[in-house]
Formats: C-alpha cells, sequence, structure tokens
C-alpha cells in the first residue's frame, strides 16, 4: 500500500505554480514586471496567430504592411517591447482587424 500524500491545511497549496508566483511574484514591481511580460507575450501570440490564420508568412505580411519580415519576427517574439500602436493598426488593417485599447481597473 503506498503512503497518502499529506492533505494540505486550509488556505494552502500544493500548486507548484501557484507557489512559485506567491513567492516570486509579490511585491508590486514584480507583479508589475509580470502583467507587462504577460502581455508583450499576449500581443506576440496575436499577431502571429492572425498571421497564420490569414495563410500569410513573415514575409508576405511584411511586404504589405511596408516592412521587414524581421520586424514581423521581432513583433511575433513575446520579448520584443517595442511595439508601436501605429505598427499594430497597420497590421490590424492589412489582416482585416481593428485594434482596440481598454484601460481597466489597477
Amino acid at each position: 500500500m503506498m503512503p497518502q500524500s499529506p492533505q494540505p491545511r486550509p488556505g494552502r497549496t500544493t500548486d507548484a505554480l501557484a507557489i512559485i508566483d506567491r513567492r516570486l511574484f509579490s511585491t508590486p514591481q514584480a507583479r508589475e514586471i509580470l502583467a507587462e511580460a504577460r502581455a508583450q507575450e499576449d500581443i506576440a501570440r496575436k499577431i502571429r496567430r492572425l498571421r497564420e490564420a490569414a495563410g500569410l508568412s513573415q514575409r508576405a505580411l511584411a511586404e504589405r504592411v511596408g516592412t521587414s519580415a524581421s520586424a514581423i519576427c521581432r513583433l511575433e517574439d513575446a520579448d520584443y517591447q517595442g511595439h508601436s500602436l501605429s505598427m499594430l493598426r497597420r497590421i490590424a488593417a492589412v489582416l482585416g482587424k481593428r485594434i482596440e485599447i481598454r484601460f481597466l481597473a489597477a
């Protein structure tokens, strides 16, 4: 018979990611850095998903937007921090989309 894992006490978790999140991102600065990283990753993922759904290569999208394939590659990189609203609008227009910006409660 296998020993049973101890049950967590109420209010505690055994979820490793939740524990890491709680310990590493417990300060306002750390949470802000994490939120920014998530936003950058989200933008990159959306650009790539929309481009692929349109059946376009990075080079084809770049030609239609009027930029280089390497610029599109950078925009699709989750670590890229230089997204400009004008470039996002140009991409959206080529892909038949529009940009929506929302301000949410902090």
